[in-house]
């Protein structure tokens, strides 16, 4: 899984032979989970501790709530990251739960090394700085579509997003990621909104 990780970063950060060997050692510190379909890689109440990404898969993260109702936040499929940024930053107890639609392979590096190694190699650390930079504002376009835009536009912007996301995902999970009834779903997929 580690090849699979460098062959992402690659493109994305220029670093020197010094550089990689340093960041081949710090992978090494990393942990390879195989998850099972259903199988929790995150429970409610446990504190976050790593830095997730995924090698193979589709995992799920969520909340549920006092009726026992599942809201979906976000998925995560290959050479996406996962996890509960909210706890790793706080040290906090998670309120989220993140399992495996799918057969997943995911490499969990330590949060201590991870952020060490960001703050020793200043590229590292300039495309972490990109990455959630750009999480932040896909996040903000979330909220802004949920609270403004209609069902259909809800739907069609995360069919134009994540075309692969459509596919993979339950109905069911898409439509409360949108924030839809399921009902409410199926009738605009009916109607072939591209």
């Amino acid at each position: 899984m580690v090849d699979v990780f460098e062959q992402y970063l690659r493109p994305h950060v220029q670093l020197t032979a010094d550089e990689w060997t340093r960041l081949r050692r710090c992978l090494a510190l990393s942990s390879a989970k195989h998850l099972r379909k259903r199988q929790f890689l995150l429970h409610e109440g446990q504190v976050w501790q790593s830095y997730a990404f995924v090698c193979r898969g589709c995992l799920r993260q969520y909340t549920i709530d006092g009726k026992g109702v599942e809201h979906m936040l976000k998925f995560s499929i290959e050479n996406w990251w996962a996890g509960d940024r909210e706890s790793l930053v706080t040290g906090q107890p998670s309120r989220q739960y993140i399992d495996a639609l799918e057969a997943s392979d995911v490499m969990l590096f330590p949060k201590a090394d991870f952020d060490q190694f960001a703050r020793e190699v200043p590229a590292f650390h300039a495309f972490i700085d990109g990455l959630l930079g750009r999480t932040y504002l896909a996040s903000q376009r979330r909220v802004q579509t949920a609270i403004s835009a209609d069902a259909e536009t809800k739907y069609r912007e995360f069919v134009q997003t994540y075309p692969q996301l459509a596919l993979r995902v339950p109905l069911r999970m898409i439509a409360s990621y949108l924030g839809l009834s399921a009902e409410t779903l199926s009738r605009i997929r009916g109607l072939n909104i591209k």
